[in-house]
């Protein structure tokens, strides 16, 4: 690891180095951080650009007394080295490891498990205020949000909260998209010297208070006091808007000079009230490939740190976002109504190609995806044919707009629900895994979820030629369906029809009743149960809103068990809608999907096979259950009442 991040157990070990040590830590914290995400995969370049960050607050603070509460959480790594967990560190995204975000189950000194972005003020400012009312006087609050994460409306809404309020608080920005002028950051530098020195502060403070007390001119003499000071202060400074919303602003400083930070952040924990410092990161600093190319190494699988090549498949493989991307470029060229929308995730969600052939079509909200749903309302409304392509999770955060803008409007909207379902090593706050939930409830929506790849394009076309009121289609994270072994990759899917399903494969002992990325499974254990002498029909859903209610019902009175399988909760999902509508009329459901809790994190295929969602879960799931139905059967039919 290195001389000094050996020495390192605890942040109180921290406050034992010399600050001329620091730098050297910052160095041997960058070069463990590359070593266990080039084997493991995961974010890294807003990590690698928080160390000196990290170093500063941990030394000038103490946790869990003092509070710091990271925003989204893809820049931690540090934190979680220096908290007790640099040994673990190695497991960092491996089942069973650490988490990659911030976790409240792995230590104290994480008081959420964060994943989302533009929490933090809100949360901080929460505990701020809990701890005034619970103790009086208790530890600092500080939270660190990204650039990123301060454009989604909640953090104004926080930042409005916290100026009102006046509690003692400590906003950190990291901002990771600016340089530093060299002139302007030596004038700032310069006076964030002076005006976060406590002396300062004490003088500015007594002198206001005297002039209040001024007959008669004293509260006009302020006003201009402070009207003079905030024109300088804009001068200088970018954080005119940061005072009027009741902060003290101090910024913007070099996020990687560390005796500068630490200066500072003593200075400005001593001032009361809330107070925003405002910091200049390298995306990948230390790491000059990451530097040069900020947005490809924002994340990334396994990779060798020499080259930065990444570990390839054994054979090239497309996944459903590259699919999305390519197709809704098609059904732009062939129609001008056709817009794209994303939220801070252009190349996540596929849309980059899309970017540079329509830009006039194309819009990135930002980490505001509540405004982006009503905003596509908007353009609906206008005539376009809004494609709102935004990670499954996140989509929840629009929830009400979705309800308010989208669909009491009765307005043509459509959904693209990237990551839906499990999605891996990012674990319980990025598996989409309550969309059909929150989807289903909504009057007057429609929810598909294409099999594969192929029904994925017809889909999407689908959708687009969509009019009556919200739609939404839900895709898996990963590779395309087709182009695995199953033997269902050779049945080509039929056209898409309003609320219709696709039975593939006959059946006179069960009936397995398949949603979306759980259709290639639910046909696998099939073929499996078949070799048991079970023969199971296999109805592809494509609609978990309508249902084909006809045909799930002519098929179910052929069988003794129905069976549904859906890559979502449990709680309100598809499942429950079959169980809802034919609860009565079909007596043998048994529903499989995500049960009643939040899933951890780990490799996609495992997290599935733990739950019983692959081929042989399936499978086993069928036969016990018909093995329990023959035995209540030969007990039921052998009972002889006693007279």
């Amino acid at each position: 690891m290195g001389a000094l991040l050996d020495q390192i157990h605890s942040p109180e070990d921290l406050k034992k180095l010399t600050h001329a040590e620091l730098p050297l830590l910052a160095e041997e914290l960058r070069a463990y951080i590359l070593e266990v995400v080039s084997a493991n995969g995961g974010h890294l370049g807003a990590a690698l650009g928080a160390v000196e960050l990290t170093l500063a607050l941990h030394t000038c603070f103490t946790t869990p007394k003092d509070t710091i509460v990271w925003d989204v959480g893809h820049q931690v790594h540090a934190h979680k080295i220096l908290t007790g967990r640099k040994e673990a560190f190695k497991t960092f995204r491996k089942a069973g490891g650490l988490s990659g975000f911030s976790n409240k189950d792995e230590s104290v000194h994480d008081p959420f498990t964060t994943g989302h972005g533009g929490t933090s003020i809100s949360t901080s400012l929460g505990i701020a205020v809990g701890q005034r009312m619970q103790f009086g006087t208790a530890g600092k609050v500080i939270a660190v949000i990204g650039d990123a994460s301060l454009v989604s409306g909640m953090a104004f809404e926080a930042l409005n909260h916290a100026g009102h309020l006046k509690d003692d608080l400590i906003v950190v920005l990291n901002d990771n998209e600016m340089s530093i002028s060299p002139t302007v950051g030596a004038l700032s530098r310069y006076l964030n010297k002076i005006i976060s020195n406590p002396f300062y502060n004490h003088v500015r403070k007594d002198i206001e208070s005297l002039i209040r007390k001024i007959p008669r001119v004293g509260e006009g003499m302020v006003r201009q006091a402070k009207k003079i000071d905030e024109g300088l202060k804009n001068l200088f400074i970018p954080g005119l808007l940061f005072e009027e919303l009741g902060f003290r602003y101090f910024g913007p400083l070099d996020g990687h000079n560390i005796q500068e930070l630490v200066q500072i952040l003593k200075n400005i924990s001593a001032i009361k009230g809330p107070v925003l410092l405002h910091v200049i990161t390298q995306k990948g600093k230390g790491y000059k490939i990451a530097e040069a190319d900020p947005a490809r190494w924002h994340a990334s699988t396994p990779f060798c740190v020499d080259t930065g090549e990444t570990q390839k498949p054994a054979r090239a493989v497309s996944t459903y976002t590259q699919v999305f991307g390519q197709t809704v470029v098609e059904l732009a060229a062939k129609d001008p109504q056709v817009a794209a929308i994303t939220a801070a995730m252009c190349d996540g969600t596929g849309l980059v190609e899309f970017s540079k052939k329509y830009p006039e079509r194309f819009f990135d909200v930002g980490i505001a995806e509540e405004h982006g749903v009503a905003f596509a309302a908007g353009l609906a409304k206008a005539g376009a044919k809004p494609f709102v392509a935004i990670y499954s999770t996140f989509l929840q955060r629009a929830h009400d707009q979705i309800i308010h803008d989208a669909a009491l409007q009765e307005l043509p909207v459509i959904f693209c629900l990237d990551r839906a379902g499990l999605v891996g090593e990012d674990g319980p706050t990025h598996h989409g895994v309550f969309d059909i939930a929150y989807l289903r409830k909504v009057p007057g929506m429609t929810l598909l979820a294409p099999r594969d790849a192929r029904e994925f394009r017809m889909m999407l076309a689908f959708a687009a030629r969509h009019k009556g009121g919200p739609i939404a289609v839900r895709y898996p994270r990963g590779a395309v369906a087709e182009e695995s072994q199953n033997p269902l990759s050779a049945i080509s899917p039929p056209a898409i029809e309003f609320g219709k399903s696709e039975l593939l494969k006959e059946g006179r002992d069960a009936l397995i009743l398949a949603l979306g990325s759980m259709v290639y499974p639910a046909y696998e254990a099939a073929e499996l149960l078949e070799k048991e002498n079970i023969h199971a029909a296999v109805l592809n859903a494509r609609f978990a809103k309508p249902l084909d209610e006809a045909e799930i019902l002519r098929l179910a009175k052929e069988v003794s068990l129905v069976v549904t399988v859906e890559e979502g909760t449990l709680s309100g999902g598809f499942g429950s809608a079959v169980l809802e509508r034919f609860g009565m009329e079909i007596p043998r459901i048994k529903i499989l999907g995500i049960p009643d809790r939040f899933i951890t994190h780990g490799k996609r295929e495992s997290l599935l096979e733990g739950l019983g969602l692959d081929a042989v879960g399936i499978r086993d799931t069928v036969l016990k259950t018909l093995n329990l139905l023959r035995q209540d059967e030969i007990v039921n039919r052998d009972f002889t009442p006693a007279l």
